[in-house]
């Protein structure tokens, strides 16, 4: 998906500029090392950017957005890459907003995390979209969605509408700014690089970007 102006109803899958999801939901970085080439494969940031992991540890970021159909052909592939992501690696996942249309689905993420759920809604959320052809794109919409998922109702719109829920999605829509992203899904890798699919080729290739840039990191490069 391209950052442009649009709205919801009107995304089509011929405006995203990563790989088919069919390819993407089967996709597993294969095959030995690579060597990417900055402003081919990734691009490095101007100045590297602080990161809220601790000494030793090396941040991912997977930026992405709910009703983008390739971050849902994605998200089973990168779902499993976390799984098996050497210890010193710490992921992290935050919602884009490419306008202000993309909120509540943003506003549902950081809610999620709050009352400890990614682990068993977020899934959950790209099949409501994508499968149960749900729109989820109002604060309505999403919080009969929570709530037919068992969760609290009081509590969900307690953290939904939390006075720190602001400064969550200032801070989001800042590193995806930061980071320059282009299209998700997208990757920024230690605070100091920027992959996506439309780069590297694929979303599978952007993986195997990734975990080179990695080894660069731990080696002092």
């Amino acid at each position: 998906m391209k950052r442009r102006a649009f709205n919801l109803a009107t995304l089509s899958a011929t405006a995203l500029p990563l790989t088919s999801q069919a390819e993407n939901a089967t996709a597993r970085p294969a095959g030995g090392p690579i060597a990417p080439k900055e402003g081919k494969d990734f691009n490095k940031l101007d100045r590297p950017l602080p990161t809220d992991v601790g000494a030793g540890k090396i941040e991912v970021i997977e930026f992405f957005w709910y009703s983008c159909p390739h971050c849902n052909a994605f998200e089973p592939t990168f779902a499993n890459w976390v799984k098996n992501v050497p210890k010193d690696v710490t992921v992290r996942r935050i919602p884009v907003a490419f306008n202000e249309s993309f909120a509540p689905q943003q506003r549902l993420f950081f809610t999620l995390e709050a009352l400890n759920l990614l682990d068993t809604l977020h899934a959950k959320v790209f099949t409501a979209v994508h499968v149960e052809k749900q729109a989820l794109n109002t604060d309505a919409s999403i919080q009969a969605w929570a709530e037919k998922q068992g969760v609290d109702k009081t509590k969900f719109a307690e953290a939904y509408k939390s006075f720190g829920m602001a400064s969550k999605l200032r801070r989001s829509v800042q590193l995806q700014n930061d980071f320059k992203v282009e299209g998700v899904p997208s990757l920024g890798i230690a605070g100091r690089f920027y992959t996506d699919g439309s780069m590297a080729g694929s979303m599978e290739r952007a993986l195997q970007v990734t975990e080179a840039l990695l080894a660069q990191v731990r080696q002092g490069k």
